[in-house]
C-alpha cells in the first residue's frame, strides 16, 4: 500500500486518509474515490488529496479484519460485519469470557498493522457484550501478512464464552449476638443480585447459631434440594478449623480450600457436599463491590473447574478495585424475590451538549443563535440541562465557537473547543467525554438544536438511568421511533472513542451490545431545527 498526497486527476480508486471539504462538497475519511468524485474534486478546485493506494496483493481493511476475526469465533461467540477496518466480536450469552493468552499474543507479534485486543481473561460477560475486537490499523495490509496471523491459531478458537448455568441456591447465615438483621436482609438482597446474572436464585435462606453442629446439620438438610450453597459466617474465617470449615467436615463434606490471593476476598473457604459445591463467603461479600468471591460464584455457575492450581494463579491481578466495564451488582432495598427498581447510589450522570455543527442550511446564519421567547437557543437547550439535575453540563463547540460561547455568559457550563468538528459528530461526542470528570458514570448527550426537550424529561431519562444501575443506554423516543437525548454508560465509553463520521452513537445503541430502555417523550423527542421552516414552525427566529 502506497500513501501519501496523490495528484486529483490520478485519485480514482484511492482511499481517502484524512476528510476532504470544498464548499458544499464533503467527501469523508475512508471515502474511496470514484470517478464522479474525482470530477467534482477537480471542478472544486482541489488538486491534491491525501490517500492510500493499494497494490497488488492487498487486502483493503475491512477484508483483512474479517479474515482475522473468522478464526476467532469460538463458542458462544458471535462475529459482527466490519466496519473501518474493526470486526467485534460480542458473547451470545452471559457467562465467563476465556482466552489463550499465549495465542492472542502471537498474533499480535506478527505485524503492529493487525491487532487483537480482548478483555481480560475469566471476566464476566452479560449476554451481547463485546468481547474482543480485530482492527486492522492502515487502510490495506498485505494478504501474507493476514495467513501469518491465521497461522499462529490452532485447530480451536482462544476465545470463548462459558455459559452460565442457572442453579437453584441455598443460602445459610449463621447469627450471633449484635449482628443486626438489617445486616442479613442486606446480605440476602446483594447475594441475589449476584446471582441475577446467571439467572440464579435463591430457594432457601437460613438463619442459624454460629457453630459447627448447627451449620452441619442444616448444611444436610438443604443440600437435597440445591445445587449451590452459600454459607456468610457472623464473624470471619480466621484458620481452616474455624466454624464453616468445621461445619462442613461435621456434615461429611470436603474442605478444598481456606484462602484465597485475591484482596478483597483473601477469607473464602471452598468445599464439596454430596458433590454440590459449597462456598463460605469472605466478609467482604456482604458488599456490592467486586472481589474474589464474584470469581469463584461466577466460575462454578459457568461450569468451569477450580483447582488449588487455578486458585494460586488468581494472585496476579488479584488486588482489586470496582471495574467499570464490568457493572457490579449495587445495593438493592427491596427484598431479594422483588424487581429492582429503586435507584442507586453514588451514580454520576454528567451532560455534554452538542453544539459545533455548522447550521448548513441555514444559509450562513447559525441556527443555536436563534431566538425563541428572546432567549438564544443554545442558551435554552442548556438552562435545562442545567435544570435536570445532571451532576455537570460540558458544552463542545466548533463553528462560531465565540458566539456560542457569548450566548452561555453566566451559566456554571463548561465550554470546550473541538478544532475537528467538520469531521462529524462523533469527534464533538469525543471531545467533550475527554472533558468530563474522572467520577463519570453516565453521559446525558443533548443535541443543541432540540427546543422542545425539557428539564423534566432529562430527568425522567436520569432517573431510569440510575435506577438500572448506571449499566444501560437510556433512549428518548416519539411515539416508540428512536429519537435525542440519549444517555451512554461509562461501560461504553471505549467504543466510542472508536467512532468515525457524523453518525454519533448510534451504531453503539443498536450494536446489541447494551440494553436499551426507551423513554417515550413525544414529539420532543423528534423535533429539531435543520431548516429555517423547521426553525420556524417550532417557533424560533434567526438572528439578522
Amino acid at each position: 500500500m502506497k500513501f501519501g498526497p496523490v495528484p486529483v486527476r490520478n485519485a480514482e480508486g484511492v482511499v481517502l486518509a484524512h476528510a476532504v471539504s470544498a464548499g458544499s462538497l464533503r467527501f469523508k475519511k475512508a471515502h474511496h474515490l470514484t470517478a464522479g468524485d474525482v470530477g467534482a474534486l477537480e471542478r472544486a478546485g482541489v488538486t491534491t488529496v491525501v490517500a492510500a493506494t493499494l497494490e497488488a496483493g492487498d487486502l483493503n481493511e475491512n477484508d483483512a479484519a474479517a479474515r482475522v476475526a473468522e478464526g476467532l469465533g469460538g463458542r458462544n461467540i458471535e462475529i459482527r460485519d466490519a466496519g473501518t477496518g474493526r470486526v467485534n466480536l460480542h458473547a451470545k450469552t452471559a457467562g465467563v469470557f476465556i482466552v489463550d493468552k499465549a495465542v492472542v499474543d502471537a498474533m499480535n507479534s506478527v505485524d503492529p498493522a493487525v491487532t487483537v485486543a480482548t478483555l481480560a481473561p475469566f471476566a464476566t460477560v452479560r449476554q451481547g457484550q463485546m468481547i474482543a475486537t480485530v482492527k486492522i490499523i492502515p487502510f490495506a495490509v498485505p494478504l501474507a501478512d493476514v495467513q501469518a496471523v491465521r497461522a499462529e491459531l490452532s485447530e480451536t478458537s482462544p476465545l470463548e464464552v462459558a455459559a452460565f448455568r442457572s442453579a437453584r441456591v441455598a443460602l445459610i447465615q449463621t447469627e450471633r449476638a449484635g449482628l443486626k438483621a438489617s445486616v442479613l436482609d442486606k446480605t440476602a438482597g446483594v447475594t441475589q443480585a449476584r446471582l441475577d446474572r446467571s439467572g440464579s436464585r435463591i430457594i432457601r435462606e437460613e438463619r442459624i447459631a454460629h457453630n459447627a453442629g448447627a451449620l452441619a446439620q442444616t448444611l444436610r438438610a438443604v443440600a437435597e434440594e440445591c445445587e449451590l450453597i452459600l454459607v456468610f459466617g457472623a464473624s470471619a474465617v480466621s484458620d481452616a478449623h474455624d466454624v464453616i470449615p468445621a461445619g462442613i467436615r461435621t456434615a461429611r463434606g470436603v474442605v478444598k480450600r481456606v484462602g484465597m490471593p485475591v484482596d478483597p476476598g483473601n477469607l473464602l473457604v471452598l468445599g464439596e457436599l454430596e458433590g454440590k459445591p459449597v462456598i463460605g463467603a469472605p466478609g467482604c461479600s456482604r458488599s456490592p463491590k467486586e472481589n474474589g468471591f464474584d470469581w469463584v460464584l461466577d466460575r462454578i455457575l459457568a461450569g468451569l473447574e477450580i483447582t488449588d492450581r487455578v486458585f494460586s494463579g488468581m494472585g496476579v491481578g488479584g488486588l482489586l478495585g470496582e471495574i467499570a466495564t464490568r457493572p457490579a451488582p449495587r445495593e438493592r432495598t427491596q427484598p431479594f424475590g422483588e424487581k429492582r427498581e429503586a435507584g442507586f447510589k453514588g451514580l454520576k450522570v454528567h451532560a455534554i451538549v452538542l453544539a459545533a455543527g455548522r447550521s448548513s442550511r441555514m444559509g450562513g446564519k447559525n441556527k443555536l443563535l436563534a431566538k425563541f421567547g428572546g432567549e438564544p437557543l443554545i442558551r435554552r437547550v442548556v438552562s435545562r440541562v442545567l435544570e435536570s439535575g445532571a451532576a455537570t453540563a460540558t458544552v463542545v463547540s466548533g463553528h462560531q465557537a465565540d458566539l456560542i460561547t457569548a450566548a452561555l455568559v453566566g451559566l456554571p457550563v463548561k465550554a470546550v473547543l473541538n478544532p475537528a468538528y467538520a469531521e462529524g459528530m462523533a469527534t464533538s461526542l469525543q471531545t467533550g467525554l475527554a472533558a468530563l470528570p474522572s467520577d463519570v458514570s453516565g453521559v446525558l448527550v443533548v443535541l443543541g438544536d432540540m427546543p422542545e426537550v425539557g428539564a423534566e424529561d432529562l430527568a425522567r431519562m436520569k432517573k431510569t438511568f440510575e435506577a438500572r444501575g448506571g449499566t444501560v443506554i437510556v433512549r428518548a423516543t416519539n411515539d416508540g421511533k428512536r429519537g435525542n437525548p440519549v444517555i451512554l454508560p461509562r461501560a461504553c465509553f471505549a467504543e466510542i472513542a472508536a467512532l468515525h463520521g457524523d453518525t454519533g452513537a448510534r451504531a453503539i445503541i443498536e450494536s446489541g451490545a447494551f440494553e436499551v430502555v426507551d423513554i417515550e417523550l413525544g414529539q420532543a423527542a423528534s423535533v429539531d431545527v435543520d431548516t429555517p421552516a423547521a426553525l420556524q414552525a417550532a417557533g424560533g427566529i434567526l438572528p439578522g
